[in-house]
């Protein structure tokens, strides 16, 4: 069993048909011999240049990127180890994503958005669901846009609705990147003060790819990847 709730232990992950690495002679190495432990309720800020690794690092903690070699566990779970449902069960229930593109569906209203995760869970209490988005949408300061489509909204009030849509159910960790990357500065720091409140008050655990130095700066964490390697870890930025 892993005290951590994250626990990541020689993590390396090849993009093949690519320029050569002299070691393996198979493809580029996007994350090479990673180890990294993450506690609950701790604010990580992933940092590096475009293409150190750090989408490709969110992408295998969320799930959605099984081919690699070395262990992840989430919450004690061995992600190598589950199956599509299993996996699924858990990006519902354990994890949040917050994306830099938002992701929102333009048919769909603000509230229709933000109900989308109720689909795909056990739970069946329909209005507990909707209370628990009249809540993530007070939150996030937009409870009066409930029933607008998202096409009507600010960038800002867009990425407010998917940070409301990632934490409907209450996931213990949220994985978010370059949250703040389309937004100018006062609503990039609107949405950075939200996940602090997130952080500070829930307890939720944050890890954040991100280029933006004040987000960084907000992390209790720092943690720097270079060319798919961990060359600093937990520096105040």
């Amino acid at each position: 069993m892993n005290k951590s709730l994250v626990h990541i232990a020689d993590l390396s992950k090849i993009y093949p048909g690519a320029i050569e690495s002299p070691e393996a002679g198979r493809g580029t190495y996007a994350i090479q011999d990673l180890n990294l432990q993450i506690e609950a309720g701790e604010f990580v800020a992933i940092v590096g240049r475009s293409g150190s690794g750090k989408t490709t690092l969110l992408n295998i903690l969320g799930g959605l990127d099984r081919d690699y070699e070395g262990q992840v566990f989430i919450a004690d779970q061995n992600l190598a180890k589950m199956d599509d449902v299993e996996l699924s069960k858990m990006r519902n229930q354990t994890i949040g994503f917050v994306f830099q593109a938002f992701h929102l569906l333009p048919q769909l209203t603000v509230f229709e958005n933000v109900l989308l995760p109720s689909r795909f869970s056990d739970y069946s209490d329909t209005e507990i669901f909707q209370q628990r988005a009249q809540i993530a949408l007070a939150r996030t300061g937009l409870l009066h846009r409930a029933s607008s489509l998202p096409t009507s909204l600010s960038a800002g009030e867009r990425q407010r609705v998917a940070i409301a849509r990632a934490i409907l159910n209450r996931p213990p960790i949220l994985l978010c990147d370059e949250p703040t990357g389309n937004l100018d500065a006062e609503t990039g720091q609107l949405v950075l003060d939200l996940f602090m409140e997130l952080c500070e008050n829930d307890g939720t655990t944050l890890i954040i790819a991100t280029h933006e130095q004040r987000v960084s700066k907000a992390a209790t964490r720092k943690v720097v990847l270079e060319a798919g390697r961990l060359v600093d870890d937990g520096g105040k930025a």
